[in-house]
């Protein structure tokens, strides 16, 4: 894991890149936690890079499920307030979709359950449609984010603090029943960029308000291109759609 910056890089590896992927990095977040049966993996063995896969049950929920990896290093913070967003270099993805979460915000546990108590989440949710592709990316700038609270989309929240990052998450979650079974992400490194890809060799996909009710997804504001998702060397699809976790 990567710690502070000694000036302005152009690209900060915070998982992966030069450094090995370790498991020690992160830890399963399941919704076993709420009676569910999901259960997900980070496999480093190759050590270049990490492998997020799993099941995802959504019998047990009544056709909801998450499965999801976070970083562990709770007592530690990045320092991204010099970079416009997340790449996520890609090794090989399936056709299922994922949700990369950030938080600036800790809190300790629930004295009566030992439960982490909730804080604001900032999601965006990318789906690979092309399959089975090799050495691809992901970029997510910030704007692109959602706050949630509890699931919900919180319209309300502060910005990120770009300057305070204390977790970040993948998850794959089931999207009001739309996916379910066995899935795998393999990302060679998780980096801060401090430019966003040409627009030449990416795909914008704007990213609007999600609809929590029915899982449909909002219009899109054509016009808002300061939140656009950029995915590079393939087709990516970008949807709206929330549900609790």
């Amino acid at each position: 894991m990567a710690g502070g910056l000694d000036g302005k890089q152009q690209a900060l590896a915070l998982f992966g890149g030069d450094d090995e992927w370790s498991p020690c990095d992160w830890t399963a977040s399941d919704d076993r936690v709420r009676g569910g049966q999901s259960q997900s993996y980070l496999d480093c063995s190759d050590k270049k890079f990490g492998r997020f896969h799993g099941n995802l049950d959504i019998k047990t929920l009544g056709g909801a499920g998450f499965a999801s990896q976070r970083t562990t290093a709770e007592d530690q913070s990045w320092d991204l307030s010099e970079y416009v967003g997340i790449k996520l270099n890609i090794e090989k993805a399936d056709k299922k979709r994922y949700t990369l979460i950030l938080k600036d915000e800790l809190l300790p546990a629930n004295p009566e359950n030992g439960r982490e108590q909730a804080s604001i989440s900032y999601e965006a949710d990318f789906e690979l449609s092309l399959g089975k592709s090799h050495d691809r990316f992901v970029f997510v700038p910030w704007k692109s984010l959602n706050p949630t609270y509890r699931g919900k989309l919180k319209k309300d929240a502060k910005p990120l603090k770009t300057q305070n990052i204390k977790r970040i998450s993948i998850m794959m979650r089931s999207f009001f029943g739309t996916q379910e079974g066995e899935f795998s992400l393999s990302i060679r490194s998780i980096t801060a960029e401090a430019k966003a890809p040409e627009h030449g060799n990416t795909l914008p996909v704007e990213v609007g308000d999600r609809k929590l009710e029915d899982g449909a997804p909002q219009p899109l504001d054509k016009s808002d291109t300061g939140n656009a998702l950029h995915f590079s060397h393939y087709e990516v699809s970008v949807t709206n759609m929330m549900e609790y976790h």
